[in-house]
């Protein structure tokens, strides 16, 4: 007999699982930076309109195919379709791409834990220079922070061409990340816990964007969580609390960053001030305490014209001190969690408590949803009896790990940083759309919306109302084709794509155009997974022609 499909204990924890997967790296970096990219507050509007149309519904559409089918997402969509099996494999390979790079955010969380231990805290002051004459000059021009990321962390090259060697002590922490996740995994399901802005297109895109990948959908892991459900269990209720709380969380975050951007640009002001102060006082030898932040401006008029010779040879030195120009500073990604962020920390009281305490909130927000990215990869091959039958689930579970963890050692090398970001920009972006359109395709006009409704009923007792079934069968695919469209046209008028590398010499961020081989690369990432959908579909209906031999003789 086939072996009984193990199920979550209660509902509630196939609940905070769903949850622990949703909420991750993205509601603490990336919908801050799109909040102050897109007019404040103004971005709530698209972004919930979005939930509305967009997020909810594919929510409550993937949890309910999962629960229905009780299979992984090859399984799931092939029993929909045998032609679309590719859906699955399509979303398994998204996932594995994911799965590569995200867990080096979780090594990088574990390296900064290890030096929140420190008394002053690494990245709180410059290091001496060679000779211990003074600080070191490229983190002078830099700051602390920027310095112990992009040199004493990654010690990053100054292009992707120049991919140097493997960081040993980053690919130790990368390591250590992967075998938590490998404890995690052993111990099964039961464990696995402006407004003018509205009228500019990309806020609504980012806004749809944003939605996607902070729910999860598409890759594959709420079809694999849901497949452990009992049939009757309420899945509706289920999408609608996991989707309240994950945008809950997303605006929490976003008042907790705005706190720390304010805190963060009133310093780096004072500091500003308190600089050219320092300047102006020692090149014209007044009095200590006369030259004020109140009085600045005042002294510096009539310092020009009393002194116009010296004051245009230290001219060049006195900074332009702005703080609306510091609030305007958007960061996203890791440049907010590792620079923007340590920067607040180091200033504050306790700083190695509260260091702790926030690496420790990354560790547990990146793991959260790297169990939910390998649960996507692990479904499908436990799933299957191919695999099952000759590998227990935890030889597969380490195998997956083990493969994933070296491929991960790329992003320890000294150009990591740049690859990284290729996978985080281009693995998953257009497959997603593509994907989740296939699968509403696929069940409300191949597997039928009549059908569906009717399992549906048949499983929980409860009729579906109107409002899902108008977002499955037009509105929401009538949006991602408009998504989809926005992205490839957007890309083609883009031209280069281009990518951000340090620069040493000027302690900053320089743009340069990515290479042939990292372009193609990119375009490989993005075929990869899109392609196996037709080449899934397209080898499933020359098997099944064959078996029928009704192939035409070869003459």
């Amino acid at each position: 007999m086939e072996k009984a499909r193990p199920l979550w204990a209660n509902p509630l924890q196939f609940v905070f699982a769903c949850i622990s997967y949703a909420v991750g790296l993205g509601n603490v970096w990336r919908f801050p930076y799109l909040c102050q990219m897109y007019g404040g507050g103004s971005f709530l509007v698209p972004y919930f309109i979005m939930l509305v149309v967009e997020g909810m519904p594919l929510l409550y559409l993937e949890l309910a195919v999962g629960q229905r089918m009780r299979q992984g997402s090859i399984g799931a969509w092939r029993t929909i379709s045998p032609y679309l099996g590719g859906v699955g494999l399509a979303s398994v390979v998204v996932s594995f791409f994911l799965s590569t790079y995200y867990n080096i955010i979780n090594a990088w969380a574990f390296w900064y834990l290890f030096h929140s231990f420190q008394d002053p805290l690494p990245w709180s002051v410059c290091p001496l220079n060679g000779n211990r004459t003074g600080y070191d000059e490229e983190c002078e021009k830099a700051s602390s922070t920027q310095y112990f990321w992009y040199r004493k962390t990654l010690n990053i090259s100054p292009s992707i061409q120049d991919s140097g060697g493997v960081q040993w002590e980053q690919a130790l922490c990368l390591l250590l990340a992967w075998l938590v996740v490998y404890l995690c995994i052993l111990r099964g399901t039961e464990s696995t816990g402006k407004l003018e802005q509205l009228a500019n297109p990309k806020a609504w895109i980012n806004a749809a964007t944003q939605i996607f990948f902070s729910l999860g959908l598409g890759f594959g892991s709420l079809i694999a969580f849901a497949s452990y459900n009992q049939p009757s269990t309420n899945c509706q209720q289920h999408a609608i609390i996991v989707s309240l709380i994950n945008s809950s969380t997303s605006i929490f975050a976003s008042v907790v960053t705005f706190s720390i951007y304010g805190f963060k640009a009133t310093f780096n002001y004072e500091s500003c001030l308190n600089k050219v102060i320092l300047l102006l006082t020692n090149s014209f030898d007044l009095e200590d305490g006369f030259l004020t932040t109140s009085n600045l401006e005042q002294v510096k008029g009539y310092l020009a014209s009393a002194f116009p010779g010296k004051y245009s040879e230290v001219l060049p030195q006195i900074r332009n001190c702005s703080l609306e120009s510091e609030l305007a500073t958007a960061v996203q990604g890791t440049g907010l969690s590792f620079i923007v962020y340590t920067e607040a920390i180091k200033n504050m009281a306790a700083s190695q408590l509260w260091s702790v305490l926030y690496f420790f909130m990354l560790l547990m927000l990146g793991i959260g949803s790297m169990l939910g990215n390998t649960a996507a990869i692990l479904t499908p091959l436990t799933d299957s009896k191919v695999i099952s039958s000759h590998l227990p689930k935890e030889a597969i579970s380490g195998l997956v790990c083990l493969v994933n963890c070296v491929i991960g050692l790329v992003f320890t090398m000294e150009a990591g940083n740049y690859w990284f970001d290729i996978f985080n920009d281009y693995a998953a972006t257009l497959p997603l759309l593509f994907i989740v359109l296939v699968e509403i395709v696929a069940v409300c006009y191949v597997f039928g919306l009549r059908r569906f409704e009717s399992d549906l009923k048949a499983m929980t007792g409860r009729t579906l109302n109107w409002y899902w079934k108008a977002m499955w069968a037009g509105v929401s695919p009538l949006l991602i084709i408009s998504l989809f469209v926005f992205y490839l046209s957007d890309y083609i008028l883009t031209g280069t794509l281009q990518y951000q590398a340090w620069d040493a010499s000027q302690g900053q961020l320089v743009t340069k155009d990515y290479p042939l081989y990292a372009l193609a690369i990119i375009g490989l990432l993005v075929a990869s997974s899109t392609m196996c959908i037709p080449l899934v579909a397209l080898g499933t209906f020359i098997v099944r022609r064959l078996k029928r031999g009704d192939t035409p003789p070869v003459a």
